[in-house]
């Protein structure tokens, strides 16, 4: 049986209807709109907190839209062990509740960063990697002003031990050096999960390379991992 996703609608987002076209007219999932004053989940198997500039990005980015109600809920389904994906916008507010560890901040250039980067997978035993291939390097966009992953060497440790890190800016070749770093990510780091491998938060956006239209269809391998993770 198909999961039902769901996606989050925040003010200021504008990466939920490429989110929900990426899922409903390409992978062929059920999906809806959750708008964010709501609480219902609407039996969602799936939480996507969609990019974009929720609340304008005022305070910080994600520190606003952390509040608002269907927050307690998506709290409450990811403690339960239910999906939950952040992207972009959507990992800096997985971040803000607590979700995920760590603290986003300005990109290093201090300028706002949008292209196609390449990425490595870290973890391959996630539900979000197991279908990607192991030597594979994923093309996909990145948008962000906010995206310079930082945390302090304790949680850095934790993440390491605990295979927490999911994938890493690089060039096509696989190499982690610093010039493959878009936003000066601390260790390269452009996606992480939870201890319990329930919570993904990654910057780049895999919902904007899923449509062979686009040229660039490695953003699909992710949502087809999840989807797979539930029909096995």
């Amino acid at each position: 049986m198909k999961p039902k996703f769901g996606v989050v609608v925040f003010p200021g987002s504008n990466c939920d209807h490429d989110a929900y076209y990426a899922l409903k007219k390409i992978i062929g999932a059920e999906v809806t709109f959750l708008w964010h004053k709501e609480k219902e989940l609407q039996n969602s198997d799936v939480i996507i907190l969609p990019g974009g500039f929720s609340y304008g990005d005022y305070l910080r980015s994600g520190a606003i839209a952390r509040f608002s109600p269907i927050m307690n809920s998506v709290y409450e389904f990811a403690e339960k062990g239910g999906t939950v994906i952040g992207i972009c916008n959507g990992f800096q507010i997985l971040l803000e509740a607590g979700l995920l560890p760590g603290v986003m901040i300005r990109n290093k250039s201090l300028q706002f960063v949008c292209k196609d980067i390449y990425l490595k997978v870290e973890n391959k035993e996630t539900v979000f990697t197991r279908n990607i291939e192991p030597s594979k390097i994923l093309k996909v966009p990145v948008a962000h002003g906010d995206g310079n992953y930082f945390a302090d060497e304790e949680t850095l440790n934790s993440l390491i031990r605990n295979n927490q890190i999911v994938f890493k800016y690089t060039s096509a070749n696989g190499e982690t050096e610093e010039e493959f770093n878009p936003n000066g990510s601390t260790m390269n780091i452009a996606g992480i999960i939870n201890k319990n491998g329930n919570v993904l938060g990654m910057m780049p956006h895999p919902e904007r390379a899923c449509d062979p239209v686009l040229g660039k269809t490695d953003g699909k391998l992710v949502f087809d991992s999840l989807l797979n993770s539930f029909l096995n």
